[in-house]
C-alpha cells in the first residue's frame, strides 16, 4: 500500500501547480524520483493518448534504473492493476488508455532520434546534473504535445555546483546562457527532498550508518542536499569545465584506462577511480567516462576491463603504491590480454596533479558530458583531504596521454 510522505504530499502540490518546470533537489534515496513518476503516470491516465518522455544524459539508466526499478515499484504500489505493455525495440511503456511513456538517453551515442520526432506533454530530466544544458533545450522543443494537460517538464538531481545550470535556473533564476534574468521566474520552481523526509521508506540503518558515514563533502550533497560552493586553495574550479565542456569527441587518437585503485572492499573503503581519457586528433583531451566503483579487487578489475573493451582503449594505467602486483593480477585474472602499465606515486597529490590542471585552464581538456562526482572532487579537494580516487585515476591518465601524445595506437603491454 502506498502512502504519500509529507514530503511528498508538499512535492505534489507544487506539481499540480502552475509552474512549468519543477526541480526535486536533495538527498539520495529522498523519494523524488517516486513521486515525480507517480505524478507523471497519473498525468499519462488522465489524458488518454498522451505521450510523455523519462530521459537521462545515458539511455542504460534510463531503461535499467527508471524502466526496470523504480517504475514498476511505483505501478505496483500506487497503481495496482495497471497493466503496462513494455515495447523493447522502441523503449517504451504502453498504457491501457494509449498513452506512451518513453526511455531513452540524451548522450552523443544515441542521439535521442525516436524522442526528437515525437512531440510529449511531459518530459522529465531525471538526474539532471549529468546532462549538459544543450541537452535539456533540445529535449524541450519536443514539449509540444496538444492534449487537455498543461505540458510541463520535470527535474531532479542530487544537488551538484553552484555553477550548475539547474542552480542557476532554478534557485538563481537566471538564464544559464546569458545569466540574465528570467523573463517568467514563476515557470521555474524547486523543492527540497532529503532522505529524512523519507526514514519510513529506507532499510534500517540507512541513514546512521550508509550516509552518515560519507565524507563530509559527500555528506552534504547526499544526505543534506546541499549545493556545494568552489573551495578556495583548489587547483580546479567549476568555471574551468564548464567552459570547455562538450557532448561530441573528435577523431581518436589513444585512449587510456586511468585507475586508482582500493585494495579492500570493506564498508569503510575507498573508491576504485576508474577515468576514461581520450587524446583526440585534435591534439585535445576528452573525459569520456567515470566508471568509479566500490567493489573487490575483482569486482572493480572486471569494471576496469568492460570500459578498456568498451572504448576499445590502448592501455589501463594503475598506481600500484598500495596494492602492488597484486593489482596487475587482478586485471591479468579477468582479461589477460589487456596492456597494462603501473605507476607509482612519487610525489604529493596536489604536486601530482598541478599538470593536469594546467591542461584544464588552457582549454585543452573537455568533459563529454557530465561527471558529478569526479567534478566534485576535482573542484573541492585540498591537501590533506580524503583520498580523491576519481581525481588520481584522471591525473594518472592524462600524464600518460600527455606523455605519449600523438605517438601509434599500437602499443606494446
Amino acid at each position: 500500500m502506498f502512502r504519500k510522505t509529507p514530503a511528498q504530499q508538499t512535492a505534489l502540490q507544487l506539481l499540480q501547480s502552475g509552474a512549468r518546470h519543477i526541480l526535486l533537489f536533495g538527498g539520495s534515496r529522498s523519494g523524488k524520483t517516486f513521486i515525480l513518476l507517480y505524478a507523471l503516470l497519473s498525468r499519462a491516465l488522465k489524458a488518454p493518448g498522451s505521450r510523455h518522455a523519462v530521459l537521462r544524459f545515458h539511455g542504460n539508466g534510463a531503461r535499467y534504473a527508471v524502466g526496470c526499478d523504480t517504475l514498476p515499484k511505483v505501478v505496483r504500489l500506487a497503481f495496482p492493476g495497471l497493466r503496462l505493455r513494455y515495447v523493447k525495440s522502441d523503449n517504451l511503456f504502453l498504457l491501457p488508455n494509449g498513452s506512451e511513456i518513453w526511455l531513452a538517453g540524451l548522450d552523443a551515442e544515441e542521439r535521442a532520434d525516436k524522442i526528437l520526432g515525437r512531440e510529449f506533454a511531459t518530459v522529465y530530466f531525471n538526474e539532471c546534473s549529468e546532462i549538459p544544458y544543450v541537452s535539456v533545450t533540445t529535449a524541450l522543443t519536443r514539449l509540444a504535445q496538444n492534449t487537455p494537460l498543461q505540458n510541463r517538464a520535470y527535474y531532479d538531481c542530487n544537488p551538484a555546483g553552484k555553477s550548475h545550470w539547474s542552480y542557476k535556473l532554478f534557485i538563481l533564476k537566471q538564464d544559464p546562457e546569458s545569466m540574465q534574468s528570467l523573463a517568467a521566474p514563476d515557470d521555474y520552481a524547486s523543492m527540497i527532498m532529503n532522505p529524512a523526509d523519507n526514514r519510513a521508506n529506507l532499510p534500517a540503518g540507512y541513514l546512521e550508518n550508509t550516509l552518515a558515514g560519507l565524507s563530509e563533502r559527500q555528506k552534504r550533497r547526499f544526505l543534506y542536499g546541499e549545493w556545494s560552493d568552489g573551495a578556495a586553495g583548489t587547483l580546479w574550479r567549476r568555471e574551468m569545465i564548464d567552459r570547455f565542456r562538450v557532448s561530441e569527441t573528435p577523431e581518436s587518437c589513444r585512449v587510456v584506462v586511468g585507475v586508482d585503485p582500493a585494495v579492500t572492499s570493506g564498508r569503510g573503503s575507498d573508491h576504485t577511480g576508474i577515468v576514461v581519457v581520450m587524446l583526440g586528433c585534435d591534439g585535445d583531451y576528452y573525459v569520456l567516462e567515470d566508471a568509479s566503483v566500490k567493489a573487490s579487487p575483482l569486482g572493480w578489475a572486471r569494471q576496469v576491463a568492460e570500459r578498456y573493451h568498451f572504448h576499445q582503449a590502448d592501455r589501463v594505467v594503475g598506481e600500484i603504491n598500495q596494492g602492488g602486483d597484486l593489482i596487475e593480477m587482478a586485471l591479468r585474472s579477468v582479461a589477460p590480454e589487456i596492456s597494462f602499465k603501473a605507476v607509482r606515486a612519487a610525489r604529493g597529490k596536489i604536486i601530482r596533479a598541478e599538470p593536469a590542471a594546467a591542461l584544464y585552464e588552457q582549454g585543452k581538456v573537455h568533459h563529454v558530458g557530465v561527471f558529478p562526482e569526479l567534478e566534485e572532487e576535482l573542484c573541492s579537494y585540498r591537501a590533506g583531504a580524503a583520498s580523491p580516487d576519481r581525481m588520481d585515476a584522471l591525473v594518472w591518465a592524462l600524464t600518460e596521454l600527455a606523455a605519449r601524445r600523438g605517438g601509434s595506437r599500437s602499443i606494446p603491454a
